[in-house]
């Protein structure tokens, strides 16, 4: 029985200016071995990756920091692996928390076998019928994320009008889904038609549009919205927001969770309708999750009887293979994937 295992790793090359590319990541093989056995005492927890979440949150890591960035996490370290959200098997354990062949969900970095502070992952229940996959979106931070923005921060009611951009991403989809159920009128915008038509007929939006194909997305907005948005949720910024702050109702709420069209700017796009924010005393709030981490027990008790009941849907974009993760993150930000990105790094 082999003792000790290689580590395949995906490097960052170098700070990245401008937009990523694969060649500002590396695989590598990681010049030391990985024990399979941790050290008595040590409290550690060694696991074998299985799946990686993409999420743009990680392009704004790539680059160099900056006191904003800082205020969010730390940014990646050039030559050391990239992290984020996975899920993996425990391997060995000196934790009592954990035993050998658990499965668990938390922040590990880009590599086959990573050595995780028990404290920064969580045990999965198998018994929850749903793919291990779910544990890096849906029963994870992407819906703990889409949960909190919408019902914390926004506090939605019976009968309003939401709007929700890059609407068949990751947060977005689920933030669509969670309006119907509350009996919103939902309206969601991507970046094709085939993305569009997801929302349309498989993911229960009332309406949705390509705004690659609006010359003009203040005119989209009232066609969709003649009498204003109560809700919108913000995944993109720049020009839509700018439209969006037109149609927005007195009172309105805007939750911020990102504007990734603005990450890889070295000049950001100004806005010009920031002024409706005062004279329609509209409510924006940026976030981030792990600011909800307490409602995740609240989030797991609404989210799992939906699921097991069929009435949310979850479309994820699998890639197999560590050496493919470059292409996968990359092509996130250029709008390649189809609702959540995910890297299969080994077969559960």
């Amino acid at each position: 029985m082999e003792t000790t295992v290689s580590n395949k790793q995906v490097i960052l090359r170098d700070y990245v200016k401008g937009f990523p590319k694969e060649s500002d990541l590396m695989i590598v093989i990681a010049s030391d071995t990985v024990e399979l056995k941790v050290k008595p005492g040590s409290g550690a927890v060694l696991v074998k990756n299985l799946y990686l979440s993409c999420d743009p949150y990680m392009g704004i890591l790539m680059r160099e920091p900056s006191p904003s960035t800082l205020a969010l996490m730390d940014s990646f370290v050039p030559g050391k692996p990239i992290a984020g959200t996975g899920v993996s098997k425990v391997i060995d354990s000196d934790d009592l928390a954990f035993a050998k062949g658990d499965f668990v969900w938390g922040m590990v970095d880009w590599e086959e076998y990573s050595t995780v502070n028990p404290a920064g992952v969580f045990k999965i229940d198998v018994n929850i019928n749903v793919p291990l996959s779910n544990y890096t979106g849906i029963l994870g931070m992407t819906g703990l994320t889409a949960y909190a923005g919408f019902f914390e921060i926004c506090s939605p009611k019976k009968g309003e009008t939401v709007f929700v951009s890059a609407a068949s991403g990751a947060v977005g989809q689920l933030v669509g889904q969670f309006a119907k159920l509350m009996g919103c009128y939902v309206v969601g915008s991507a970046g094709s038609k085939q993305k569009a038509d997801l929302l349309l007929n498989k993911l229960g939006f009332d309406d949705a549009f390509n705004y690659k194909e609006e010359p003009d997305l203040d005119s989209a907005l009232k066609r969709c919205f003649p009498k204003g948005i109560d809700i919108y949720f913000e995944n993109v910024g720049g020009e839509m927001l700018d439209a969006v702050l037109l149609n927005m109702k007195t009172y309105g709420r805007i939750s911020v969770c990102g504007m990734i069209s603005q990450y890889f700017l070295e000049t950001r796009d100004r806005l010009q309708n920031l002024p409706d924010i005062i004279f329609k005393r509209i409510k924006m709030e940026g976030f981030a999750c792990y600011d909800f981490m307490d409602k995740f027990p609240k989030f797991l008790e609404f989210v799992l009887p939906y699921i097991k009941e069929g009435k949310l849907i979850y479309v994820e974009d699998i890639v197999e293979g560590l050496e493919n993760g470059p292409r996968a993150l990359v092509g996130l930000f250029n709008g390649q994937n189809i609702g959540k990105q995910v890297i299969q790094v080994a077969r559960e």
